[in-house]
């Protein structure tokens, strides 16, 4: 066999390897379990993904990843600049809202996973939470069909991103 054939082959193989444990370990690092992604929220791509649709609930939703792991569905949120030990109620609501999602489009998902940027939680999707999220989105509905809706927070710090900040009236906390 020819020598820089040989060469090249033996170059081309060790460089997969390199590669193939490099990804290995981002994925570790990323919180991701084990599971073949199957959807990827990535607005960068040249055809973004089509977002999850439920419209017996009036709800949409692009979860940053979908998992296929034991032949069920997982959605995935990633919050990586978010350190805490415990998940956020909001967050679990969001991925909630995934879960539903999923539900209607592959069937119910046993489970969420919420990676922030120390912890990847396992947040099981049970009744109780599916019956926590339905009611918060009456309470939405509701709110959004009002004559007014009232701040629903005391931190000024989410005020100073807020798109609807020049609305507050009295009740800016900035």
């Amino acid at each position: 066999m020819n020598p820089v054939l040989l060469l090249s082959a033996l170059l081309l193989s060790l460089l997969a390897l390199l590669l193939l444990r490099r990804a290995g370990r981002e994925r570790a690092e990323s919180g991701l379990p084990q599971g073949r992604v199957v959807y990827v929220d990535d607005r960068d791509w040249r055809i973004p993904p089509a977002p999850l649709r439920s419209p017996q609930h009036g709800l949409v939703g692009r979860p940053d990843y979908l998992m296929r792991r034991h032949g069920d569905v997982i959605p995935v949120e990633c919050k990586p600049s978010r350190r805490s030990c415990q998940p956020y109620e909001a967050d679990i609501l969001q991925l909630a809202a995934y879960c539903l999602l999923v539900e209607e489009n592959y069937g119910a998902p046993p489970y969420g996973l919420l990676c922030y940027r120390d912890y990847t939680f396992e947040i099981p999707y049970d009744q109780s939470l599916r019956q926590d999220l339905l009611f918060v989105l009456q309470e939405m509905r509701q709110a959004v069909a009002g004559d007014e809706v009232w701040r629903s927070h005391d931190e000024p710090a989410r005020c100073v991103g807020c798109s609807m900040r020049e609305h507050c009236g009295d009740e800016s906390l900035l």
